[in-house]
C-alpha cells in the first residue's frame, strides 16, 4: 500500500504531525530503514516487535517498517498500568520493544521481569539501557529488505479493550487488514484529495487499521493528534484543512457541546465515521444541525473481524438506531447458538467469515476455539436483521440479564433512558437479586446543569418499557470508566455487586 502510494504521490505529504511533515517518498524510505534496523537486531519472520507510543510521526514509519521486516507489530495501549503492561509484553512474546520516552519510567519499573525482550528502543530523549530510535534508523539502508512475505503471514497484533477479564491479543494477517482497508476506503469515500484526522489512539484497530491504513491506501494525507482535546482538535482541523476523520461518540459529543464551537474551525470537514459505542441520537442530530455539509457514516466492527456493517449517511435520520447493512468485501449472518440462521426480526448472534477475520487470539487456544464455531467468527453481539438487511444490535450476549426467567437486553433500557433530554450517557447492567436472580441497574451521567431524580427516571422508563425491565437501582455518576475506543467498561461497574454476593455465599 505504502509503496504504491509513494510511486503515485512521491512529494505529497503522507503524515502531518505538529510542525513536522513527511512526504510519501520519505515515509516509504523511513519504513525501509526501520525494517532493515530490526532485522539487524535479530528480528526473524514472525518475531514480535512491541510499540508503546502515542500518535506521532514515528508510529507511521514503524507500522509499515515492521510489516516489511516480516515481524509482527504488537500495538500496546499507553493506558496500561505497569502490571497490565508486563502481562501483555510477556504474553505476546515481544522481543524488541520500541517505546516513547514519555513511558520510560513505566518501562523501568517492569524491565527486570521481561526476560524475553532482547532490545529496547526509545523514541525521543535518551534512556539508559535503550537504543535511541534516531540512532538505530540513521545507520540503516533505505532499500527494501529482502524478505519474502505472503499475504497470509501474521502482520499485526492489537489487544482487545479488556471489557471482560484480561485483554486478548488479536493476531491478524496482511490480508485480514488489507480487506478492512479496502472496505473502509470504499464506504467512507476516502480518496487522494482527503486530509484524514487520526484522533483516536493508533494502538487501537480503529485508528490504525480502520483509518490510517485506508488513508495510505488511497494516497490521502493524514494529520495526527497526539492527545485528545476538543480545542486542540479544532485547531488541527483548521490548520491542516482536515476533510475526514473517525471519532468515538464521546469525542463527537464534546465537539457539538464545545462552548467555543465555531463552524469556521472546520472549513473543509465533510466526512465523519464513527463506531466503538452507541452514538446517542441527540449527538447525531446536533452534528447535522451545526454542520449540515458533514456526512455521517456509522461503521460496526471489532478487532477480530474488521468492519462488517456500514450505515451510510443517506440513510440518516430515517435509520437512526441501526448499524447498517453488510459491508462491501465481507460476509455476515445472524445465527442461533447451534449455527442456524434466524428469521428476519428474530434475535441471534452476529457472525462473520472470510479473509477479514483474524487468524487467532495469540497464545489463547481455548478463547480462539470459542470464537470460531460452525465456520464463522462469533462477535458476541446479539442482533436482529430486518427484511431489507439492516442490522440492529440488541446487546452483548454476555450482558443479557435473565430476571425471573425473562431475557432483558440492557441496550433496550439504555435506548429509552437516552430519550430523556437530561441524560448525556448511561449504562445498564445486571446486579444480583435474591428473588429474581438478577435485576437491571442504571448508571446515568447527566448533561451539565441538568437535574433528574431517580423517581423521575424510573417513571420515564415505566412509560416506555414493561415493568419487569425498569431499573431497580439508579445511580448518578460524574464519569464512566471506558476503553480507549470509548466503550463503557460495564464489567468494572458490575463486578463489585457480584463480588459482594460471592462473599455472602
Amino acid at each position: 500500500m505504502l509503496r504504491r502510494s509513494a510511486e503515485r504521490f512521491p512529494s505529497k505529504p503522507a503524515i502531518l504531525w505538529q510542525d513536522r511533515s513527511v512526504s510519501y517518498r520519505e515515509l516509504d524510505l523511513a519504513a525501509n530503514r526501520f525494517a532493515n534496523s530490526v532485522i539487524g537486531l535479530g528480528i526473524a519472520k514472525g518475531s514480535k516487535i512491541g510499540i508503546l507510543c502515542r500518535n506521532r510521526l514515528e508510529y507511521g514509519e514503524i507500522f509499515f517498517g515492521a510489516a516489511r521486516s516480516g515481524g509482527v507489530l504488537v500495538n500496546i495501549s499507553v493506558l496500561y498500568a505497569p502490571e497490565e503492561l508486563a502481562y501483555v509484553l510477556d504474553r505476546a512474546d515481544v522481543e524488541v520493544l520500541v517505546f516513547e520516552d514519555a513511558f520510560a519510567q513505566r518501562i523501568a519499573e517492569i524491565r527486570a521481569g521481561l526476560p524475553k525482550i532482547r532490545e529496547f528502543v526509545v523514541i525521543g530523549a535518551g534512556t539508559p539501557g535503550a537504543i535511541r530510535y534516531e540512532d538505530l534508523v540513521s545507520q540503516a539502508s533505505d532499500m527494501p529488505p529482502a524478505v519474502e512475505i505472503s499475504e497470509d503471514d501474521p502482520f499485526s497484533m492489537t489487544y482487545t479493550g479488556g471489557t471482560t477479564g484480561r485483554p486478548k491479543g488479536v493476531l491478524a494477517s496482511h490480508r485480514n487488514r488489507a480487506i478492512t482497508a479496502h472496505t473502509v476506503m470504499v464506504h467512507e469515500n476516502i480518496d487522494e484529495r482527503d486530509v484524514v484526522g487520526i484522533v483516536t489512539p493508533l494502538f487501537h484497530v480503529a485508528a490504525l487499521n480502520i483509518m490510517f491504513q485506508p488513508a495510505i491506501l488511497a494516497g490521502a494525507t493524514c494529520t495526527f493528534l497526539t492527545k485528545w482535546n476538543v480545542r486542540d482538535f479544532a485547531a488541527m482541523a483548521k490548520r491542516s484543512g482536515m476533510t475526514a476523520c473517525f471519532m468515538v461518540p464521546t469525542q463527537a459529543s464534546q465537539v457539538v457541546s464545545d462552548p467555543e464551537f465555531d463552524v469556521a474551525d472546520y472549513p473543509r470537514w465533510r466526512k465523519l465515521a464513527f463506531a466503538g459505542a452507541p452514538m446517542p441520537d441527540w449527538v447525531q442530530r446536533a452534528l447535522i444541525e451545526k454542520m449540515p455539509e458533514l456526512k455521517l457514516t456509522q461503521t460496526y466492527g471489532q478487532s477480530e473481524v474488521g468492519v462488517i456493517t456500514v450505515l451510510d449517511h443517506w440513510h440518516l435520520p430515517a435509520r437512526l438506531g441501526s448499524i447498517g447493512r453488510q459491508a462491501y468485501n465481507v460476509d455476515l449472518a445472524i445465527l442461533d447458538p447451534e449455527g442456524n440462521p434466524v428469521k428476519a426480526g428474530e434475535v441471534g448472534e452476529l457472525v462473520s467469515r472470510g479473509a477479514n477475520v483474524m487468524l487467532e487470539y495469540y497464545n489463547e487456544p481455548e478463547q480462539t476455539a470459542r470464537f470460531f464455531k460452525h465456520g464463522w467468527g462469533w462477535t458476541g453481539d446479539l442482533a436482529v436483521m430486518d427484511a431489507d438487511g439492516f442490522v440492529t444490535l440488541v446487546d452483548r450476549s454476555k450482558d443479557m440479564i435473565i430476571s425471573g426467567g425473562e431475557n432483558i437486553y440492557p441496550k433496550e433500557i439504555e435506548n429509552v433512558i437516552y430519550v430523556h433530554p437530561a441524560v448525556c450517557e448511561c449504562a445498564v447492567f445486571g446486579i444480583p437479586d435474591d428473588r429474581w436472580g438478577e435485576v437491571p441497574a442504571a448508571y446515568v451521567l447527566l448533561h451539565a446543569g441538568a437535574a433528574l431524580s431517580e423517581e423521575e427516571l424510573v417513571s420515564h422508563c415505566d412509560a416506555h418499557l414493561a415493568r419487569f425491565k425498569r431499573p431497580r437501582l439508579v445511580k448518578f455518576v460524574d464519569s464512566f470508566p471506558k476503553t480507549p475506543i470509548g466503550k463503557i467498561q460495564k464489567n468494572l461497574l458490575r463486578e463489585p455487586y457480584w463480588a459482594e454476593r460471592e462473599k455472602k455465599i
